[in-house]
């Protein structure tokens, strides 16, 4: 599976402790994010990364800003993308098994290492539901953007 990553500069650290974790999984890591600590505004990293979903670029992504709102907002903004903003685990899964979130989203000012991993664990081994219900709403979602 191919993941794509994006960031501004609050996230670099954090960033990079993912990508170490996703490769060492057997994941493929695409950076579409800043490599620096200089100001990087999260719009940009969101929109990149949406994009790069949307296209297929990548099989999903991971945007991680000061929060985790802004980026998921700008990448939200990108048509076809459904980015969830999330800080525990059991939200990461929920909203890939109901909602089949193509974008999970936090903040490295919000959650440390170890709960950023488990977040990206859960929402990666969590399978989309596909229950009616759910394909019904997530139906409604792509209505609205129309």
């Amino acid at each position: 599976m191919k993941v794509g990553i994006s960031n501004d500069h609050a996230a670099v650290e954090l960033k990079y402790a993912l990508i170490r974790h996703l490769e060492a999984k057997g994941y493929e890591v695409v950076n579409y994010g800043t490599n620096t600590s200089e100001s990087y505004d999260y719009p940009i990293a969101g929109k990149m990364l949406g994009e790069a979903v949307r296209d297929k670029e990548v099989d999903c992504g991971i945007a991680i800003c000061g929060t985790g709102v802004g980026i998921s907002l700008a990448a939200n903004k990108v048509k076809g993308i459904r980015a969830a903003c999330v800080s525990e685990p059991v939200s990461a899964m929920l909203t890939k098994s109901h909602n089949n979130a193509n974008i999970i989203c936090f903040g490295a000012r919000i959650v440390g290492e170890e709960t950023a991993k488990a977040i990206v664990d859960a929402w990666l081994e969590t399978p989309f539901d596909g229950g009616e219900r759910h394909l019904r709403r997530i139906k409604m979602i792509m209505d609205i953007e129309k």
